[in-house]
């Protein structure tokens, strides 16, 4: 995505810093505009919309129309042009509403996922290959390997779990295409299956509420009869690993539980770990 030119002093007319503004970021714009008025809090637009856009404003389109939609929903906050008009105490944020169509919904909750500093790590050994350690790299891809090499999803849920797939691309009913990272199964003691669709995120990158409310959707139309329980992963900066289990509640998304694990060679457990983490095993059960 191109870079945002920096905006001049408001000397200026809305036109110049219209133009001063990136292609995604006018395009955008656009399309909320043409459809924004006072008191909306949601409203759908089609992919379409984008070129018939494009041609007023004279604006090159780029080669992937979705990337522009996928940019706003998942990579970047959108325009402030856009955010201004939200209602007080919430903001805005794109969801799919079918093939090529998208609906802006404004919302109380928060649309990005951020770790808490506050909850203290769990070593676990490492059980990643060395060969796998020796040319991982710190994105998602790295990530997933070290959820299935160190078995992370089981401890996490307490269930049996397998990897089904990777990066699942699917349709669902109501919301088009979407994508999960990985998706894995599982069994409990009791017999009960479950399906568990895995977010990733490097370090330099945030969960996003929407990702979450479309792995949802994705196990109620693939996998109506098995438990749903949507997990979110990231790697931190400074080399935890956060995992997150989340559920619906009556305003939303919200997290049911939240884990840092680091992975540690097996001789740097201490005694005092594994007596410390017997009493909190004790506790929880």
């Amino acid at each position: 995505m191109e870079a945002a030119c920096e905006t001049m002093p408001n000397v200026q007319s809305d036109e110049v810093r219209m133009k001063k503004k990136n292609r995604y970021e006018r395009l955008l714009e656009a399309i909320f505009l043409a459809h924004f008025s006072e008191g909306k809090e949601g409203f759908e637009f089609q992919r379409k919309e984008m070129e018939d856009h494009a041609k007023r404003l004279k604006i090159r389109l780029p080669k992937n129309l979705g990337d522009l939609i996928y940019s706003f929903r998942y990579r970047v906050p959108l325009p402030q042009s856009v955010q201004s008009h939200a209602p007080k105490g919430k903001k805005w944020l794109i969801r799919a509403a079918g093939m090529s169509r998208y609906r802006f919904v404004a919302t109380a909750m928060p649309l990005q996922i951020v770790p808490s500093r506050m909850l203290a790590e769990i070593k676990v050994p490492d059980a990643t290959p060395g060969v796998v350690l020796m040319y991982a790299l710190d994105d998602e891809q790295a990530l997933l390997a070290k959820l299935r090499y160190n078995r992370l999803i089981d401890l996490f849920t307490r269930v049996n779990c397998y990897s089904l797939q990777s990066h699942l691309r699917t349709t669902v009913p109501g919301l088009g295409q979407v994508e999960t990272d990985e998706l894995y199964v599982g069994v409990d003691r009791n017999g009960a299956h479950y399906v568990f669709p895995v977010q990733a995120k490097g370090p330099r990158e945030k969960l996003n509420l929407v990702q979450i409310e479309q792995d949802m959707e994705l196990c109620r139309h693939k996998y109506p009869g098995l438990v749903c329980r949507p997990i979110g992963a990231q790697f931190l900066e400074d080399g935890p690993i956060v995992l997150y289990e989340f559920a619906e509640a009556d305003d939303g998304v919200r997290i049911l539980l939240e884990k840092h694990y680091r992975l540690t060679a097996p001789d740097l457990l201490t005694d005092k770990d594994l007596e410390e983490y017997k009493k909190a095993s004790s506790i929880e059960e």
